[in-house]
């Protein structure tokens, strides 16, 4: 077993790391009506899972990611091999990700999962962003529509979103 390590107290770490850099303080994101439960349609052995990623993921030829409030996605293949990631993002320690990139992108442990008959299967092409994006606007008219046609047009029956 490793060593256990603490919880890590996120709304802190962002308020820390926001002064830090010279930003003003974050605003966060207060929704009204809590997001309505959907319960799948069949078995996730049966599911195509859609893999939809925050980190700052992209791989090796793609551009990237490199501003605040950028609102682009890189797509990737899921047969891609860990070793082709790399990620690029202002808001968090990449370390460990460089090291590993499933860390935020977890595309070999969905690989196995789909294997190993647990899920359907991964759908072929997953989607990455750089989150910490301030504007709730962008998201919301740009950056979500987008995602939600391109999960549609890969008929996902769910995505994974992994946030950093």
């Amino acid at each position: 077993m490793g060593t256990r390590r603490a919880p890590v107290d996120h709304i802190v770490r962002t308020r820390d790391l926001y002064s830090r850099l010279g930003h003003e303080p974050y605003r966060w994101v207060r929704n009204v009506d809590p997001p309505a439960w959907t319960r799948p349609a069949k078995p996730l052995a049966e599911c195509r899972v859609g893999l939809v990623a925050s980190g700052g993921v992209y791989r090796t030829g793609q551009v990237a990611f490199h501003h605040r409030d950028d609102v682009s996605l890189r797509i990737i293949d899921t047969g891609v091999p860990a070793a082709e990631l790399r990620t690029s993002h202002f808001a968090y320690d990449q370390t460990d990700a460089r090291i590993d990139p499933n860390v935020v992108f977890p595309v070999d442990t969905l690989r196995a999962l789909a294997r190993d008959g647990v899920i359907g299967e991964l759908s072929r092409r997953a989607y990455t962003f750089m989150g910490g994006i301030y504007s709730a606007r962008r998201v919301r008219e740009t950056l979500a529509p987008e995602l939600s046609r391109r999960l549609a047009a890969d008929q996902v029956d769910l995505a994974l979103l992994v946030p950093v």
